[in-house]
Parts: C-alpha cells; sequence; structure tokens
C-alpha cells in the first residue's frame, strides 16, 4: 500500500523511497510485489484454514463414532455373505460394493445430521462440543450436508439395488426423520426411541446389506444360523446403545423436558440395566455356539463372548458416577464392544 510516498515494508523489507532514478513504472511494480506479498500469501493461508476448518466441523457433524459402527456392520455382513459364496465372487461388483457403502455413509450422516439441527438447545448442555451447539457450524452448512447426504444416498441405491433394498433404505430414513423431526420427534417417548434405534442400526443395516450382497452375487437369500444370530443379536445390542446413550445427557434431556429411561432411572441403575440386558445378549451368543456347534464356529463364539462378557462386568463396576466423564466413559466402552462383535462376526 502505498502513503505519501512511502511503499509500506513486508515482513520486515526495507523502505523503498521514491527518487529520480526511480521510475512510475518501478514504482508500480515494488507496490504490486508488496501487496502481492501482504495479501496473497495470506489470503490462500487462511483459505486453506477455512477449508479445513470446515472438513473437521463436518466430520464431526456425521458423528465418527456412528460411522464406524455403520463401516464395521457393512463389512461384516459382506465378508459373511462372500464368504458363503466363495464361488459366486465377481470382483467386478466391486464398484458396486463401494457405492453401497458410500449409500450407508450417506444414509448414517442424515439421521445423525437432521437430529442435531432439532436439538441444538439440548446438545449445549448435553454435547457442547458439537458444531451446531458449539456455534462452530451453522444451519445453513448443517441443511446442505443433511439434504445432500440424502440425495445422494436415494439415488445410490436406487441406481444399483433392488427395489426391496431401496424400500428397506427409505424406510430407515423416514424412521430416523421422525425420531428427531416435529411434530413426531418421536425420541421423547422412550420405548418408541428405543425401537426406532433398534430397528435401523440393528435390524435394517444387518439384514439389508447382507440380502444386497446376495442379490449382487446373483444368488438366493435364505436364512441361516449365523446370519440369524447377528441380525438378533445386533437389535438387541441396538437396543442397549439406544438406552445407554441417554445416560450422559441426563442434565439436557430434563433441561429440553425430553423423558427418558435414564432420566426416570437415574444413572446408577441404567448402568446395572444396560449391563444386565448385554449380559442376556451374550448369553444368548454362547447358548446358540452350544445348540448349533457345527453350523458356527463354537469354540471361537463362546471364548469371545465370555471373554466380552467378563470384560463388561468389570467394567460396570467402575463407572464413575460422580462425574458426567465417567460415565460417558461406560458409554464408550458399550461402543468397543459393538465394534468388537462386527470384528468378530466373519469368523464366526
Amino acid at each position: 500500500m502505498s502513503f505519501s510516498g512511502f511503499v509500506a515494508p513486508a515482513y520486515g523489507a526495507r523502505p523503498i523511497a521514491p527518487s529520480k532514478k526511480c521510475s512510475a513504472r518501478t514504482l508500480a511494480w515494488n507496490t504490486t510485489r508488496v501487496r502481492m506479498t501482504v495479501s496473497g500469501d495470506g489470503g490462500a493461508a487462511r483459505e486453506q484454514k477455512s477449508l479445513g476448518s470446515l472438513v473437521k466441523s463436518v466430520n464431526k457433524f456425521t458423528r465418527p463414532h456412528t460411522i464406524r459402527g455403520t463401516i464395521l456392520g457393512a463389512f461384516a455382513g459382506c465378508t459373511k455373505a462372500l464368504v458363503e459364496n466363495s464361488s459366486a465372487i465377481d470382483w467386478g461388483l466391486i464398484p458396486t460394493a463401494v457405492m453401497g457403502l458410500v449409500a450407508l455413509l450417506c444414509g448414517n450422516a442424515y439421521i445423525v445430521g437432521i437430529n442435531q439441527i432439532y436439538d441444538i438447545d439440548i446438545d449445549k448442555v448435553n454435547k457442547p462440543f458439537l458444531p451446531l451447539a458449539s456455534g462452530e457450524m451453522n444451519k445453513t452448512v448443517a441443511w446442505t450436508v443433511v439434504l445432500a447426504s440424502l440425495a445422494c444416498g436415494m439415488a445410490i441405491v436406487y441406481r444399483f439395488y433392488s427395489s426391496l433394498i431401496f424400500k428397506l433404505y427409505s424406510f430407515g430414513l423416514l424412521l430416523g426423520t421422525i425420531y428427531s423431526v416435529p411434530p413426531f420427534h418421536l425420541k421423547r417417548f422412550p420405548v418408541l426411541a428405543a425401537l426406532i434405534i433398534s430397528t435401523v442400526r440393528g435390524f435394517l443395516l444387518n439384514f439389508g446389506v447382507y440380502h444386497a450382497t446376495c442379490a449382487a452375487l446373483k444368488v438366493p437369500f435364505g436364512w441361516n444360523v449365523p446370519i440369524a444370530f447377528l441380525a438378533t443379536f445386533m437389535t438387541l445390542f441396538a437396543v442397549v446403545i439406544a438406552l445407554s446413550k441417554d445416560i450422559p445427557d441426563i442434565e439436557g434431556d430434563r433441561t429440553g423436558n425430553v423423558e427418558t429411561f435414564s432420566t426416570r432411572l437415574g444413572p446408577r441403575r441404567m448402568v446395572q440395566t444396560v449391563t444386565n440386558l448385554l449380559t442376556a445378549n451374550y448369553m444368548m451368543a454362547i447358548g446358540v455356539a452350544l445348540r448349533f456347534p457345527t453350523q458356527v464356529r463354537a469354540p471361537v463364539m463362546i471364548a469371545a463372548h465370555l471373554a466380552m462378557l467378563v470384560s463388561l462386568r468389570i467394567r460396570s463396576t467402575k463407572v464413575e458416577y460422580e462425574s458426567k466423564e465417567g460415565v460417558k466413559k461406560f458409554y464408550a466402552f458399550i461402543w468397543l464392544l459393538f465394534y468388537l462383535e462386527y470384528m468378530l462376526f466373519p469368523f464366526l
């Protein structure tokens, strides 16, 4: 910038004073160079920083822990179908499989995103780190991500998969919508909220992925012990997720007049409840292995679920109820067990 015949220094550069030997062209060139030095690189750096912040905000907005669960669920169901029908594997179907995963992630982003849009006030108490609650992201960006995810996911499923899978996918999105959006806002009703989450993350995800993989391989779908076990076990586990997710959110739910089992029973009784439910689920898994030892890898199934059961019981005795962070750690441990189940399933 030129001021009183003086060119402003850039980053410690010596002032360039006009003289008789300094032509107007030279002075103009020096001025332009300084402007580029002062504003050009800084503008690019700011733009890069802004883009990085946006990517970070969108990542938090999609709730990475739920994304991991969706990816592992898709991997488990797809891998099991491939192992059972190895002779029908066609590597040309890889793009279709990738598009299916993208559609699942879009559906996941839509459901968790629409929930955050309508729960900003509650999240300011329960989850102030979320981008909308903290002001890091505005509603315009949030709606853009949500609607783009909805359109992209539905377009992919409609284009690449059967009408049954499209209907199941659409039904899952509908349930995710009425869970969060007024006037339905079914998350206000504990039983309905738990049923919605267990249906979407339990039955629809696991049945849908396995069925879609079989259809892509052009092999008939048929219920067998492993896939029936997965659908049942993960549906019940999703109930546990639905119940335990409200334990750290008691304060905000009470502020927002959202009644949950946790607001009714308190954190200690809810931890005991979800621990007992998950214990029963693990005992069911062991029972299936004992009942059908030739249709599953019984020793692996028994040993793994017994180990997770013992870990759960020990961890439940160490919950720090006095702090919100202590309860959150227990909830995070439940998600860890959820991930481990999907990682185990292809080996059963």
